[in-house]
Order: structure tokens, then C-alpha cells, then sequence
């Protein structure tokens, strides 16, 4: 029993003509006729009485008309359910990203790009308080995010963790040293972020100061990075932080960057999500995630 069959079969049964089936089927009367005969056969029964005049579903068409058009629908629900699936893969997946990621960013695009089918991957910048907006209106799917954080709504995937370095003057003393000890750095100036501005990344340099057993002397804010490191390279003596995977991307004459020790701090980053079952494509995007962090791991 073919699908076919069953369509040609339902078709006539709606309009007790073969004439009239075959035009809305759009296909040859002959072979309404001939698929119709194969089917009685292997059912071994007649499904229509035919006359000259006349064509009337029999007993046993009856029987199998209720079961005919179930098996068409499940095959339309079928169908749709693939073609959902497709257009959910063909999507465009948002994603917002925060600076300083690096390489961490690069593994997580090779990842997604590497599955075949992939939807496109648009990526989209602003403060974290304005992308964890975007993803709880649904306007972004997803956003990458440093630190713990709790929003309604939202669910904050954990994904890998990066640690902070020190950016120096390259001819300081301390720069000699392959690791400096955080309370080294009690004397030096310290230009950080407001804490309007990056919550987590302020209150962790600021916990691991005190941890070091002191509180750091600030000074000027972090602007950005150009202007940051050129006044560390250049300026009076400060420091600043950076996350280590963005450091690859930094080339900056007269600064150095070194790990941190005694605390070593570190962050943690967080793919936000909106509750419930993810969509086929965000999916997609939260596999490549996992992916990058295996990958750094091995």
C-alpha cells in the first residue's frame, strides 16, 4: 500500500468521479484508474462500484477512508515538521559578544561553522547590560558574558574560564619576573574599568587585591585599550588587567604583560540563554560553545 494510492483512492472517494480526481490530482485518468486497481488487488477487495454512469464507494471503502486520510495528514505533519526543522537550520542565529575574547571566540566560530547545514552566525556588540536585554526580549538568541550573574528569564550556561594578567610598563623592575605576585603591585597606580561599567571584572581585581592583603591605588580609568596601554607604555608608571586570550591580539610597544599570582584571579565566561527548550539552530551555537571549551582543554 502506497501513499500514492491512498491519495489517488481519497480523491476519487471526495469526488465519486475519476474524471473529476484525476484533474484535481492533476495527472492522467488512466492511471487514477490503474494505481486504484493495484491497490484493490493487493487489499482484495473493491473499494469503488463502477458503472457507466455512476461510481460509489463500497462497504470496504468506506472502512478504509477514515484510515486513508489519517495516514495522509500524518504524512503532511511529517513533512512539515522537516521543513520546520530546515528553516530553523537556514536562521540566522544573534549572538552578543563582549571584547577581549580572542582566541576564545575564534574557536567557538570554527566550531559552529564546521557543522554542516549551519545557519548564519551574526555577531553583535554592546555593554552587558544591553545585550542580557536583547537576549530576555528575544531580540538576540544568545550572549557571551564574564561573571555570575542572575537575570529573570535568563539561564546562564557555564562555559571556560580565563585568567587575568597584568599589563606593565615593559621597562619596569617587576617585568623581569615571569610570574608577578599581586601584592607587588600594591604602590603602582591601578587603571580599572568602573565598576558601572564591567561589574565582575572590577569586583574580582578588587577581591584579589584585598586578598593580597591590600587596596590598590587607582588611578585614571580604563578608556580602552589603544589609549590604556599607550599611556602605560608611555605615561607615568601604572598598571591595568587583561584577559589572557586577548593578549595574543595585543602587540603594544613599551608594555608587557605577565601572569598574576598570589591570587591568581579568574573569570569565568557564560553563554545567556532564554529559558526553555533552545530552537535547532541555538542549539547549534550552544554545542560550538562546549566544543571550544573541550578543545582548550585537550
Amino acid at each position: 500500500m502506497e501513499l500514492r494510492q491512498l491519495r489517488y483512492f481519497l480523491a476519487v472517494a471526495e469526488e465519486l468521479h475519476f474524471g473529476r480526481a484525476a484533474d484535481r490530482l492533476h495527472i492522467v485518468q488512466s492511471a487514477v484508474s490503474q494505481q486504484l486497481r493495484r491497490l484493490e488487488r493487493e487489499l482484495g477487495t473493491e473499494l469503488f462500484a463502477r458503472s457507466t454512469r455512476a461510481v460509489r464507494i463500497t462497504e470496504a471503502g468506506n472502512r478504509l477512508l477514515p484510515y486513508a486520510r489519517e495516514m495522509l495528514a500524518l504524512q503532511k505533519h511529517a513533512r512539515e515538521a522537516i521543513e520546520e526543522l530546515s528553516a530553523e537550520h537556514a536562521a540566522t542565529v544573534r549572538l552578543g559578544t563582549s571584547s577581549g575574547l580572542g582566541a576564545r571566540l575564534d574557536a567557538v566560530l570554527t566550531a559552529f561553522a564546521q557543522h554542516a547545514g549551519h545557519p548564519q552566525l551574526e555577531l553583535v556588540t554592546g555593554s552587558t547590560e544591553q545585550r542580557l536585554a536583547q537576549v530576555q526580549a528575544g531580540d538576540l538568541d544568545a550572549a557571551l558574558l564574564r561573571g555570575e550573574r542572575s537575570e529573570p528569564g535568563l539561564e546562564f550556561l557555564p562555559l571556560w574560564q580565563d585568567a587575568l594578567v597584568a599589563a606593565l610598563p615593559a621597562g619596569h623592575e617587576l617585568t623581569s619576573r615571569e610570574t608577578v605576585a599581586l601584592v607587588q603591585l600594591a604602590e603602582l597606580p591601578l587603571r580599572l574599568s568602573p565598576r558601572s561599567r564591567n561589574p565582575a571584572l572590577h569586583d574580582l581585581v578588587m577581591r584579589s587585591c584585598r586578598a593580597a592583603g591590600y587596596a590598590p591605588v587607582l588611578g585614571p580609568e580604563f578608556t580602552n585599550d589603544q589609549d590604556t596601554l599607550a599611556a602605560i607604555g608611555h605615561g607615568k608608571p601604572s598598571w591595568t588587567v587583561f584577559y589572557a586570550p586577548h593578549t595574543d591580539q595585543l602587540s603594544v610597544p613599551g608594555v608587557a604583560f605577565r601572569p598574576l599570582s598570589g591570587p591568581a584571579p579568574v573569570i569565568r565566561t557564560y553563554l545567556a540563554v532564554q529559558n526553555g527548550p533552545p530552537r535547532a539552530a541555538l542549539r547549534t551555537l550552544i554545542e560550538a560553545c562546549y566544543e571550544a571549551v573541550a578543545s582548550a582543554r585537550a
